[in-house]
């Protein structure tokens, strides 16, 4: 009997003493109304862990007293909003909080703005930027008292959820760890001055992912899918890859297929694991690159993975000069690949090599064969004569670790395809 008493006791104390889950305000439409005529701000710090995945819980108590849940020594991710003139939760909270859980275990603060983000009056959103900032720089400061470190928060912008990462950035003179801007607004920041926006001095590595070429351009992609970029990065497989380059132009016509400046062993790669690379930024920033913009493209739906091959052509005619090559790839079962193919950044000049850079939309592991097709500039058409090429090289530029393959010898004639198979690269004579 007195174990009995004992156990419901023990039940009913712990059932009295759990605390509601913390919920994301709940706005609408009537709420940017209401802000038209009383304008408020309210910050809601909300603090998720795999202990507590599906229950948000303050990060601090009344008495001041962190969350029991908050590992201090552990990793943290800040996830700021951006103006939301509706007031909805934003659509990709839940499962941003679940991919980044599942990758590692560390503490999300969830940072609630959206009373004060919720406005038709954009320019107010603006301004509140700087008033969440103030407000999260004086709770990271308790958190420090309690034993959290700088170099241990990863914040995660999106929007004016950028910016505000950048400003607290400023507050702690660019020691916070890292800031990642996923789309960061334009409106009222573009061609500012570093202190009124997100920079790269911000934090010790900054990374951005931006859609809109009117803005900061760390990284430009299509599809204005930055948030879910950045989730797909750490979701799939998918090796995003990108290249360093110093405009868009440049980057469409081949110009930039070449990332042995960057990196000997790769491309940069966008998402979660760009962090990887602060060792490589670092080595560029002490010969004086303060900053490296980087292009991609991808597909249109998620998760947006493409593959990028580029196929390098030593040829031994000159009168290949002005034409061009396209080329397919099958597969071992026999399907064709029809890449997407980039403008060449230069003609064909003999025994020069010739880079030309290839998107598909699927990856091609077992490659079978290529399929080669040269075409002549019209007023030097020759229906009989045969194009000589010394060698080409395929190599896999998102899976830089797969051996190149090659064929070398071919012979050409216009407008007419030739399947070639491949064979392992013969190594250069040193």
């Amino acid at each position: 009997m007195r174990v009995y008493i004992f156990l419901c006791l023990m039940c009913w104390v712990r059932s009295d003493n759990k605390r509601p889950c913390l919920e994301f305000s709940q706005l609408n439409v009537k709420d940017s109304f209401k802000d038209l005529f009383n304008p408020r701000i309210e910050i809601i710090l909300m603090v998720y862990t795999r202990n507590n995945l599906n229950c948000a819980e303050p990060l601090f108590d009344q008495n001041n007293s962190l969350n029991i849940n908050f590992n201090t020594q552990k990793k943290t991710v800040w996830l700021i909003h951006g103006y939301r003139p509706m007031g909805s939760t934003p659509s990709w909270l839940q499962n941003f909080l679940r991919i980044l859980l599942n990758e590692e275990d560390v503490n999300i603060i969830v940072v609630d703005w959206n009373r004060g983000a919720t406005t038709f009056i954009y320019n107010r959103a603006v301004k509140n930027t700087r008033k969440v900032a103030e407000n999260l720089s004086k709770h990271i400061k308790n958190l420090l008292k309690h034993g959290a470190s700088l170099d241990n928060f990863h914040f995660i912008g999106v929007s004016l959820g950028a910016h505000i990462s950048g400003f607290v950035g400023k507050t702690f003179h660019g020691q916070l760890g890292r800031i990642t801007g996923l789309d960061p607004a334009g409106p009222k920041f573009s061609g500012k001055p570093s202190y009124s926006r997100l920079d790269y001095t911000d934090a010790k590595f900054v990374d951005v992912i931006h859609s809109d070429s009117n803005g900061i351009e760390y990284i430009k992609c299509d599809h204005q899918r930055a948030v879910y970029l950045f989730m797909a990065s750490l979701e799939t497989h998918c090796n995003f890859i990108s290249f360093p380059c110093h405009s868009y132009k440049d980057y469409k016509t081949s110009l930039c297929v070449d990332c042995d400046r960057f990196n000997e062993k790769s491309c940069p790669w966008l998402g979660y694991q760009a962090e990887l690379l602060k060792g490589v930024l670092k080595e560029r920033m002490q010969e004086g690159t303060l900053r490296t913009t980087v292009f991609l493209d991808t597909s249109g739906r998620y998760p947006f993975c493409t593959y990028y091959f580029v196929l390098s052509i030593i040829v031994l005619d000159e009168t290949m000069k002005y034409g061009y090559i396209s080329f397919k790839l099958l597969n071992q079962f026999g399907m064709t690949e029809e890449p997407k193919l980039y403008k060449r950044n230069q003609p064909f000049y003999k025994l020069q090599e010739v880079k030309i850079l290839a998107q598909f939309l699927n990856d091609v592991v077992n490659i079978s064969s290529i399929g080669l097709t040269y075409f002549q500039s019209s007023n030097l058409q020759c229906s009989t004569c045969q194009y000589r090429i010394r060698s080409l090289m395929l190599k896999s530029l998102t899976y830089p670790e797969r051996p190149p393959l090659c064929r070398y010898n071919i012979a050409l004639k216009e407008n007419e395809e030739v399947f070639l198979n491949l064979d392992t690269c013969i190594p250069k004579k040193t």
